[in-house]
């Protein structure tokens, strides 16, 4: 048997990040948790579970507040709790995905069929769309990608704009609705709708986190003689032979 100190650097690491997320997991089924609960709770010295805190807090997987006193406080500082910060509580599976999917197969099968879902997918963004277009119509025309970018990151969606050689290319490095969007590609679809509507021109989706690519890929022409607010959407001249067999999105 290895002693700690004669372990190789990979087994070390592996052991951290599994004690880590024991942590953070006692404190997503308990709620909120002191360093003398914690260690209880885990069987680990209440020294070794500051330091999986202090890792955990610099990651914004948890932060330090101090503890609810409910009815006569006693003398002295409350104690301090470690909670789950939201960022924390989206690393763990909480079955949102699993949800969303249910409800919108249900919805197409009892409320209308494939058009009931398009119909939901083109209101979800629509409720989107009121604060993207403040910040699209802001911005200069030659800054609307850039624009629209920001805007999609706020959300979640990690966006850059970057110039390509006939236009210009969004990219979305996140995508929260991703595992839903697999199943029903009509999410896909009505964004990239939306993205038309707001820049005024025809786009093309050249790639889905949803379908597997590293990286949601839009892109928008320089030139066009769609009108503005046109909901055309071409399809990439590759796309059939990269999607075969598959639904576009």
């Amino acid at each position: 048997m290895k002693n700690v100190g004669e372990a190789p650097q990979e087994e070390l690491a592996t052991g951290e990040r599994s004690t880590r997320n024991r942590v953070a997991r006692s404190i997503l089924d308990h709620g909120p948790s002191t360093v003398a609960d914690l260690a209880g709770r885990l069987g680990l010295t209440q020294a070794a579970v500051r330091r999986h805190l202090d890792a955990l807090v610099a990651d914004d997987v948890v932060e330090a507040r101090e503890q609810r006193v409910y009815g006569a406080r006693t003398r002295g500082r409350p104690a301090k709790v470690f909670a789950l910060t939201d960022c924390g509580r989206d690393a763990f599976d909480q079955s949102y995905d699993k949800l969303a999917a249910d409800a919108l197969r249900w919805i197409a099968a009892h409320g209308g069929g494939d058009e009931a879902v398009v119909a939901f997918a083109r209101d979800r963004m629509a409720a989107q769309a009121i604060a993207y277009r403040e910040v699209v119509e802001a911005a200069a025309p030659e800054n609307r990608a850039e624009a629209l970018a920001k805007a999609l990151s706020v959300d979640g969606y990690a966006a850059t704009a970057r110039s390509a050689p006939v236009g210009e290319q969004l990219c979305q490095h996140h995508c929260p609705v991703a595992h839903v969007a697999e199943q029903f590609p009509q999410l896909c679809e009505a964004e990239t709708e939306l993205f038309s509507q707001l820049l005024g021109t025809h786009v093309q989706r050249l790639a889905t986190i949803a379908h597997g690519d590293g990286v949601c890929t839009t892109f928008i022409p320089k030139n066009s003689n769609t009108p503005k607010n046109s909901k055309t959407v071409s399809d990439p001249p590759h796309a059939s032979a990269r999607t075969a067999g598959r639904n576009p999105a």
